[in-house]
């Protein structure tokens, strides 16, 4: 139970950065690991496009990781300022877990990779939070007393973690972007282990 689960979808690298540098903010917290875990990409066609297992990688996310883990990062390129489809569409098979409550009380945050810096980075973790709050989870955001998040001139929002691609090759995060997220892990695996306390 002492793993924080970081659930995301890369095309081009740069939110799988994020993803990896989250986890190490999860890991900076005594006693508190990282899961990492990828969605499959969509199709156009009900038929199955992609092999079970990823090629490379992490492993493809499963509700059992949602049910197991004590808090939840969640992350997606933007699409048009909203979620990538794979993401909504893994979002959109987990009723189950929301009848049954299983991630009500844990806390739970979001990041995202747009190619430009008005790509729509602050609408599209906005909406990445909206299926964690019917499923009673608590938000974690980015204060400001981070100090990067003042002076930063790429990713990084109040929000969540953030990347802008056009600034440097893809998957190559600013200093200010890097130690971001590491702080957005940090504070969901500090907060997850505050809770765990009996």
């Amino acid at each position: 139970m002492n793993e924080v689960l970081v659930l995301y979808y890369s095309r081009q690298g740069s939110t799988a950065a994020l993803a990896r540098q989250i986890c190490r903010g999860i890991e900076a917290v005594r006693g508190m690991q990282a899961r990492l875990r990828t969605v499959p990409a969509v199709s156009a066609t009900t038929e199955r496009q992609d092999p079970p297992v990823p090629d490379d990688g992490p492993p493809y996310a499963t509700h059992q990781d949602l049910i197991e883990c004590c808090g939840l990062v969640l992350g997606s390129p933007t699409r048009f300022g909203n979620m990538a489809a794979p993401v909504k569409f893994f979002l959109d098979g987990t009723s189950a877990l929301w009848l049954s409550g299983a991630l009500a009380g844990k806390p739970a945050a979001v990041f995202t990779s747009t190619q430009t810096l008005h790509g729509g980075q602050e609408s599209t973790l906005l909406s990445m939070m909206l299926p964690l709050l019917h499923h009673g989870m608590y938000l974690v955001g980015l204060p400001f007393t981070e100090a990067g998040l003042a002076e930063t001139r790429s990713g990084g929002t109040p929000y969540g973690a953030s990347h802008v691609a056009a600034l440097s090759p893809h998957g190559e995060l600013s200093e200010h972007e890097s130690a971001l997220a590491r702080a957005l892990g940090t504070r969901v695996a500090a907060l997850a282990l505050r809770l765990m306390a009996p």
